[in-house]
This record gives structure tokens, sequence and C-alpha cells, in this order.
């Protein structure tokens, strides 16, 4: 879905195993880029990709992760949600439902 964030647009989905997917979390279970562990979603970050405009913000970020991490960690970023979280894809990161409503808007 789309909400605004800091009066920008960003794509959101509530974490659950019941609601209305998006295409890019389609693609992104297809892709083992989300994966269920009992009610934790683990998140490869940098493997979603919601738009072309996105994926070249995370490339430049990504490469200067791997950068300050000297090559070692290289550019994987794994998070974990709970069912009830919502996972912003455009800014990368999960939020708590309590934060999501105190600042984001539809």
């Amino acid at each position: 879905m789309k909400a605004i964030y800091n009066g920008q647009p960003v794509d959101v989905w509530e974490i659950s195993r019941m609601n209305v997917q998006p295409d890019w979390v389609k693609d992104a279970f297809k892709e083992n880029y989300l994966c269920w562990y009992d009610d934790r979603l683990k998140i490869l970050l940098n493997g979603i990709k919601p738009s072309a405009k996105s994926s070249l913000k995370l490339g430049i970020m990504g490469s200067i992760a791997g950068s300050l991490a000297g090559g070692l960690a290289g550019n994987n970023v794994y998070v974990m949600g709970n069912i009830g979280d919502y996972l912003d894809i455009t800014n990368r990161k999960v939020v708590s439902k309590e934060k999501f409503l105190k600042k984001y808007y539809f």
C-alpha cells in the first residue's frame, strides 16, 4: 500500500500471514528475500525491489555499506519483523505499529 512519511510517498506492507500482498512482497517471497520463522518474518532488505528508483538508491547505499564493512560483511542486511509491524521498503526499515500510526499517513 502507499503511505506518506515525512511528506514523501512510500511503499509499505503490514506484516501478516493473511492480508493482501502487493506484487513486490509476492516477488520477495518467491526470491526468498522474505521468510517466515514462526510468527516472525526474516527480511533481506537489499534484495527487495519495489521500483527502479528505490533500487538505485539501495545500490548506492549498499556499496557504501559494503565499503565501510571492508567487504567482509558483504551488502546483505537482514532484519526481523513481527506480525503487525510495517515493512517500509522505500526507506528499508521495519516500523512498529505504534510508530507507524504516529509518523505515517494514508
